[in-house]
């Protein structure tokens, strides 16, 4: 399988109440505060050279509009020049948008709006271009799912998303695989195989990412990119030896 031709490392900030926490699975019972200072973060991200950093604003994404308004604004400052920022959570209508990508956000990623209401997405590419909207496909059981990851969302086969969301004009795809969100276990390839394999987008895969290998065998099967979350705040990987790795790769 061809390699994309970039591969992006997006270290994750994901706000709750104003900390940064991070959840197993998607399950708010089962969270983890990492600290009280989401821009301080941001800034140790950048210093590492991370080139992009992926904020979720859980509460948002639970409430179904934007809520740590105040938190991301410090994130996009803190972040400075040379490091973009990508805003996730409860973005589901034009203005939320609008107002997100006013603030400084590089680009938005919608999740339950762009599942329900492919043409709403469309609109967006339209007036902001591709490249400052993409969109997240949250998968449990190889089915795409919104509203905050809740149990009994049916949501719909992943592949089909996709598929419907690139003839609208998405190029950039952010796939979690939920059940491996948080748990340090690898990333679910297999998942991921399928979706590259559509050649409907780049795919930037999030769930289970633990280690470089892990890193070297998404890019090897086609991935453009990876989120890191928990293994960063633990400890198990280290952002500057995967900006590295990344970089190295491109040279190639």
């Amino acid at each position: 399988m061809e390699r994309a031709s970039r591969f992006e490392i997006l270290p994750a900030i994901d706000l709750r109440g104003g900390r940064v926490v991070r959840l197993r699975r998607g399950h708010f019972e089962h969270e983890t505060a990492y600290s009280d200072d989401p821009a301080e973060m941001a800034r140790g991200f950048a210093i590492a050279g991370a080139r992009w950093i992926h904020v979720v604003d859980l509460d948002g994404a639970r409430a179904g509009n934007p809520v740590q308004r105040e938190s991301i604004r410090s994130i996009l400052a803190a972040a400075g020049e040379g490091t973009r920022v990508e805003v996730a959570g409860g973005l589901r209508t034009i203005d939320a948008v609008t107002d997100v990508l006013a603030a400084g956000a590089s680009r938005a990623v919608l999740g339950t709006a762009a599942l329900a209401n492919a043409a709403l997405v469309g609109a967006l590419v339209s007036t902001h271009g591709a490249d400052r909207i993409a969109v997240a496909i949250d998968v449990r059981d190889g089915r795409a799912v919104g509203h905050g990851w809740m149990a009994g969302t049916a949501g719909v086969d992943a592949a089909i998303a996709i598929e419907a969301l690139a003839g609208v004009g998405v190029t950039t795809f952010e796939v979690t695989a939920i059940e491996r969100d948080g748990m340090l276990e690898g990333p679910d390839l297999g998942l991921y195989d399928r979706l590259v394999q559509l050649d409907a987008g780049a795919i930037i895969a999030s769930g289970g990412i633990t280690t470089l290998d892990d890193l070297r065998d998404l890019r090897a099967h086609g991935c453009a990119g990876a989120i890191l979350g928990r293994a960063l705040y633990e400890g198990r990987l280290d952002l500057a030896a995967a900006v590295g790795l990344a970089e190295l790769g491109e040279a190639r």
